[in-house]
């Protein structure tokens, strides 16, 4: 559709409503306002959703890896080094670390008890679990290169917090596998020194993870030169369930394989269906704001019903006044469109700083850790969704234009000055 100058000037004049048509024009402007608003709220909470998966997929796969390797009828595996290697040299697989992990209870003599989880690693593979390169916020405090020997241990700095304990004290681990006495069992129980605490910044982990040098966790848990489970990375971790396919050709169906898409398909199960319902809720109201531009534009032809009979008797063809009245509702539909989007980018590129300041203004915690697993408000702009958006937006804005365009190109002069 080619707009000429007269068409332009039309529309332009017709937007700038004088005294008798000022409620056509504050219709207008709240159609403005609402598609900006969808628009903006859209961008803004599709982002957060993607941040909010994208950080939970990197905490969850930097703790656990993308692929796990058990035993196959539960226990420990013995002999897991060879398997290790044997899993290395898979295509795709970046490394593999044997683990230990057990639940003990926590205690100390400032505090009550508390559930946590110990991991019994090496200490070059917790190294690398602490590198630069992972999104934890490395060690917080102590000095890592201690997690050595059979009494060392690097807890989750808000489980040190809470069980107000700090680097160099010591803190009693109890464990449930004890010795078998006449007595019944008996819980083991022993004291470790704390040489370092960790921030993931995934509040699950940080309150109730506790790491232990390999061969302290096997005698521990009286699992001597024995594993839990081995857990994989690899270079993609769409290639998860790939790799698990080969781990068990190759293992013979002899160990039990499971992929992070099936360990944790819940969570981001979960996240999606929300994510896809929030986008069709949300795209309501740019709809609304599109029935307005309709409500609006149908009053303004009206008005200017006297208006339209003079053009078409001066020449100007229904094309023309259809073209007129489709550029005065476009007009709202682009500019709000184009100011939703400004106002979403900013807002969810600086939605940290932003709750920060409505926190430290309001005295409240508006992102409590406990309840969203994360430390901060994360927000991941994606430039396909935003085109979807502004795509969207436009479509809309440019559909609830036609009806009223048609309606005034329709418009008999003869009868609109008649009636006047």
């Amino acid at each position: 559709m080619i707009f000429g100058a007269f068409e332009r000037m039309v529309a332009a004049r017709y937007l700038r409503a004088r005294r008798r048509e000022g409620f056509i024009s504050i219709i207008a402007w709240f159609s403005l306002l609402g598609i900006a608003l969808g628009v903006a709220t859209l961008i803004i909470v599709m982002s957060v959703m993607n941040g909010f998966r994208a950080e939970l997929m990197s905490r969850i796969l930097g703790m656990n890896g993308h692929v796990g390797v058990y035993a196959e009828g539960g226990g420990g595996l013995a002999n897991f080094d060879p398997l290790a290697d044997k899993i290395r040299h898979i295509a795709h697989v970046v490394s593999v670390t044997p683990t230990l992990e057990g639940q003990v209870l926590v205690s100390s003599p400032r505090s009550g008890g508390s559930g946590a989880v110990v991991r019994g690693v090496r200490a070059a593979d917790l190294a690398g679990l602490m590198s630069r390169h992972h999104p934890w916020d490395q060690i917080q405090l102590g000095d890592p290169r201690q997690f050595t020997g059979d009494d060392a241990v690097v807890v989750g700095y808000r489980l040190a917090e809470k069980m107000g304990l700090t680097v160099g004290d010591k803190i009693t681990l109890i464990s449930p596998k004890g010795n078998v006495t006449a007595f019944g069992t008996v819980p083991r129980v022993r004291a470790y020194r704390i040489v370092a605490t960790f921030n993931s910044g995934m509040y699950e982990y940080d309150s109730s993870f506790i790491f232990m040098p390999l061969e302290a966790a096997q005698v521990y848990f009286l699992l001597p030169g024995q594993v839990t489970d081995l857990q994989v990375k690899v270079d993609d971790p769409d290639r998860a369930a790939d790799v698990s396919d080969v781990v068990l050709n190759e293992t013979q169906g002899h160990v039990r394989v499971y992929d992070w898409q099936k360990a944790n398909a819940s969570y981001f199960n979960a996240v999606q269906v929300e994510r896809n319902v929030m986008f069709l809720i949300l795209t309501l109201i740019i709809l609304v704001a599109a029935f307005n531009i309709i409500s609006s534009l149908i009053m303004l032809v009206k008005d200017k019903g006297r208006d339209i009979a003079i053009l078409r008797t001066m020449g100007a063809t229904r094309g023309m006044i259809m073209r007129i009245f489709f550029l005065s509702g476009a007009s709202v539909g682009v500019t709000g469109t184009a100011a939703g989007v400004g106002l979403g980018l900013a807002f969810a590129y600086n939605i940290e700083h932003i709750r920060r300041f409505l926190q430290s203004l309001t005295g409240t915690d508006l992102f409590n850790a406990e309840i969203y697993f994360l430390s901060q408000l994360p927000a991941r702009v994606d430039s396909g969704e935003v085109i979807l958006v502004v795509v969207l937006s436009l479509a809309l804005s440019f559909a609830a234009t036609i009806y009223p365009s048609w309606r005034a190109a329709r418009l008999d002069p003869v009868e609109a000055l008649r009636y006047e």
